[in-house]
């Protein structure tokens, strides 16, 4: 079953490029925070992350979790933010159905609270690596405890309390993920590594083809297609070294493997700059 994709840009920190690959620049580059609008014909609007929000900064105000921002320094603004964004477009924000979480860092979750009606969806395995967590515990998480909202787990759907469904062997080498809705239309994909039980999305878009939304396995689309890591500090960050380096291998096998399928890092500058929001996609 297709859907229709529309990538936002959220806003952007700023942070060195050496420091998202082997061989990259000594030189400070935007790293975007994209979120996917899904139009799906069956279940109507739903989104994967919400990026940024301006609740980022008064999130960040306070020490410890001062920290983060000045260690990522963000900019956006409110217009950049999804609901207002959905607003700009002639959308009703309130008609999203429902937010699909990759993991629970500040530049995915920002603008969770906006959408107080949606259902949540996440792995359970992510939610309880920060649950209850709060100061220097969370800011080591890259989790802000004030963008959940209070009504979070009335609202949530653990995903992977059901038993995953095996992929297609044109997937390998992943080789099994979690069928949101049982239609085979929204299909997510365990990329532990970067968080714990971080998941990206499969999906069909009817005018693109297949698109794989990675959020954080890969921090830029040159890492996978090289199969450069991130530099050793930036390492440090990761909940488990081993799997990311795992979880980036694969998917340079699979986009070595499948150069008609779009593989899409979140915070990747050349995904941003290729479809510009309306995912008009250049040659």
């Amino acid at each position: 079953m297709n859907v229709k994709l529309t990538l936002l840009d959220t806003g952007f920190c700023r942070q060195l490029e050496l420091f998202s690959r082997k061989g990259g620049r000594l030189k400070n580059v935007p790293f975007h925070a994209l979120a996917g609008l899904i139009e799906h014909p069956v279940h109507g609007l739903l989104l994967f992350d919400t990026g940024y929000s301006p609740r980022f900064f008064e999130a960040t105000r306070t020490f410890p979790y001062s920290i983060y921002g000045k260690l990522t320094p963000v900019v956006t603004d409110e217009a950049q933010g999804v609901r207002a964004q959905l607003v700009a477009r002639g959308i009703d924000p309130d008609l999203v159905k429902g937010i699909l979480i990759s993991h629970f860092h500040g530049d995915h979750i920002g603008g969770l609270r906006d959408f107080p009606q949606a259902k949540l969806y996440c792995f359970e395995k992510a939610y309880e690596r920060v649950r209850g967590k709060t100061g220097l515990a969370a800011l080591r998480e890259g989790f802000l405890p004030d963008l959940i909202p209070d009504d979070f787990e009335e609202r949530v759907t653990f995903v992977d309390r059901n038993s995953p469904v095996p992929l297609s062997k044109a997937y390998q080498p992943y080789t099994e993920a979690y069928d949101l809705f049982g239609d085979q239309s929204l299909l997510l994909v365990d990329l532990s590594g970067h968080a714990q039980g971080q998941f990206g999305l499969l999906l069909c878009d009817h005018d693109h083809g297949e698109v794989f939304l990675c959020a954080d396995a890969a921090w830029s689309s040159v890492a996978y297609r090289d199969h450069l890591l991130p530099h050793p500090l930036a390492r440090l960050i990761m909940a488990d070294q081993k799997t990311y380096r795992e979880n980036l291998y694969k998917l340079h096998v699979l986009s070595r493997n499948r150069s008609d399928l779009r593989i899409m890092p979140t915070h990747c500058e050349e995904v941003w700059q290729t479809c510009k929001g309306d995912f008009s996609w250049r040659s």
